[in-house]
């Protein structure tokens, strides 16, 4: 089950599983409590929170991150991420009302996309992840057995034509493509249902 969290420019999703629930992406620094309002509204509260996985470390997607480690969230990292957790160090640096902590990965579960369907087995949630990097080197996409996939910043697939040559981006969907989603979650577009 995914429930859509909309409380800033962001969506983030919590991903419930039969043992353990992982919440994908955060908004910007500086916006708890419109999450906490948004998690009230859904009935879910940070203890509900297991694992916290972020699509990519772009700022708009990781700012509340060590908040909730903070409250005993685990950071769980794939492996092609370890090098960009502090892409957003210096950009939120400039802005220090915003009380940005950065994130301290050192008691992160860091796993590789190839043992991802069985750490996630583990939690009661059957799917994997995969990664994306169209975007950026550290972008994943969360792929739910359900038919669900989570893709962050991931240009829509409608767009590929608009390149003249885009072979990553055509790739990443091309991977997307072969699990025969439904539904295509965005972090700032509605929905896509297929």
């Amino acid at each position: 089950m995914i429930i859509k969290l909309k409380y800033g420019n962001t969506n983030t999703f919590f991903v419930r599983g039969k043992n353990k629930n992982i919440l994908v992406d955060t908004d910007y620094a500086g916006t708890l409590p419109m999450f906490y309002k948004s998690l009230k509204e859904n009935g879910i509260t940070v203890k509900d929170i297991d694992y916290i996985l972020a699509t990519h470390y772009h700022p708009d997607h990781i700012g509340l991150v060590s908040q909730l480690m903070e409250q005993g969230v685990r950071l769980l990292l794939v492996d092609s991420q370890a090098e960009s957790v502090h892409y957003s160090d210096a950009v939120f640096a400039r802005e220090p009302r915003l009380g940005y902590k950065p994130i301290d990965a050192s008691s992160a579960s860091i796993i590789t996309p190839e043992i991802s369907r069985s750490f996630l087995k583990e939690l009661g949630i059957d799917g994997e992840i995969i990664r994306t990097p169209s975007h950026s080197a550290d972008s994943i996409s969360l792929i739910l057995d359900e038919g669900i996939c989570v893709v962050g910043d991931l240009e829509p697939f409608e767009y590929l034509a608009a390149y003249e040559s885009n072979e990553q981006l055509k790739a990443d969907w091309d991977h997307i493509m072969s699990y025969s989603p439904e539904v295509i979650y965005y972090a700032h577009a509605n929905e896509k249902y297929l």
